[in-house]
C-alpha cells in the first residue's frame, strides 16, 4: 500500500515506476483516445495543468512524445495490472472526476473546431442521456428507407489541418456501408504520428443495441447506431457495459463533407467537440 494514499501498490515497470499516479492517470486517458481538452474537463483541470503533467512525464522518461510514452505503457498493460488508475482518486489540487474514455482518438479520444447544427447537437444530448442498457430501452424501429438514402455512405477522411499540431493524427479514415438487411457496417483506421495504426469494425442494426466492435481500440469495445434522419447517424461507443462517448455525424447538403461532433460520457458541464471529415469514395 501507498503510505501516503492509502492505493494499492503498483506493480514494477520501467516507466512506471519514474511517474506519479497523476501523470499516469493523464497518460491512460490519453492512450484511450482523449485529447488535452477532453482530459482537462474530465479530472476537472486546466489544459495547461494537463500539458504540464505531461511535459513532467517526458522529462522523467526521456521520451519526446507524450502518445508514444501512453502507447508504450499500454503495451506494459499498466492499466490492467493497476484498475486503481481507471478509478477517481483524490488529489491534492482538488476533488478528480475521471469519467469518459473516447475513441481516439488520438485522438489521437480528436480536436473539434466547427459548429454542429443544432438538430445534431440535440440528438447527441439525448442521446448522452439516455440508459445504455439496452435492456432497459426501448428500441426505434429500423429506419430502412432512410438507411437505403443515407448520404452518409462511403468514405470519409479527416481534415487534419483542422485538429491542433500536438493532438494531430497522420490520418483518420471512417468508412460507412450499408447491408440489404439494413445493417450498417462502419470501419475506422487512425494512423498516428509514429505511424502506428489503429483499426475498429462494427456490424449494427439501426436500433440502439449495442454490438460488439473488433479491432485493435481497447478503449472501447461495443456500438449502437440510431438514426433520426438519413442524413445524421448517432453512434454511442462503450466499454465494459458502460458508455463512453456519443458521436453524431451530419452530411453537409452538398453530400462532401461531414461533422463529427463528440459528447464524453460522465461530463456534468459536457462540452460538443467537432471534426470535419471530406469524402473521399
Amino acid at each position: 500500500m501507498d503510505r501516503l494514499t492509502g492505493a494499492p501498490a503498483r506493480e514494477s515497470s520501467p516507466l512506471a515506476d519514474k511517474l506519479s499516479v497523476r501523470e499516469l492517470e493523464v497518460l491512460r486517458l490519453l492512450a484511450e483516445g482523449h485529447t488535452i481538452k477532453s482530459i482537462a474537463v474530465q479530472l476537472g483541470r486546466t489544459e495547461a495543468s494537463i500539458n504540464e503533467r505531461l511535459r513532467d512525464a517526458r522529462r522523467k522518461t526521456g521520451m519526446g512524445s507524450s502518445r508514444e510514452l501512453a502507447r508504450q505503457l499500454g503495451a506494459q498493460k499498466i492499466w490492467d495490472r493497476n484498475p486503481d488508475l481507471a478509478m477517481t482518486s483524490p488529489s491534492a489540487e482538488g476533488s478528480v472526476q475521471l469519467a469518459g474514455r473516447g475513441l481516439p482518438g488520438p485522438k489521437g479520444k480528436i480536436a473539434m473546431l466547427i459548429a454542429m447544427p443544432l438538430i445534431a447537437a440535440g440528438s447527441l444530448l439525448m442521446a448522452a442521456d439516455a440508459p445504455y442498457n439496452a435492456a432497459h430501452r426501448t428500441a426505434a424501429p429500423p429506419a430502412a428507407a432512410a438507411a437505403r438514402t443515407s448520404p452518409l455512405v462511403g468514405n470519409w477522411a479527416l481534415d487534419t489541418a483542422r485538429v491542433p499540431a500536438e493532438e494531430r493524427p497522420h490520418s483518420v479514415t471512417i468508412s460507412f456501408s450499408v447491408a440489404p438487411d439494413q445493417r450498417w457496417t462502419t470501419q475506422v483506421r487512425i494512423v498516428n504520428p509514429d505511424g502506428a495504426a489503429l483499426h475498429a469494425e462494427s456490424t449494427a442494426a439501426l436500433d440502439a443495441a449495442p454490438v460488439p466492435i473488433a479491432g485493435n481500440m481497447g478503449f472501447i469495445d461495443s456500438a449502437s447506431l440510431r438514426q433520426p434522419a438519413p442524413g445524421t447517424l448517432v453512434m454511442t461507443l462503450g466499454k465494459d457495459g458502460a458508455p463512453v462517448s456519443t458521436r453524431v455525424y451530419t452530411v453537409s447538403r452538398d453530400s462532401r463533407s461531414m461533422t463529427e461532433t463528440i459528447i464524453w460520457a460522465g461530463s456534468t458541464m459536457p462540452k460538443l467537440e467537432t471534426n470535419t471529415f471530406h469524402r473521399i469514395g
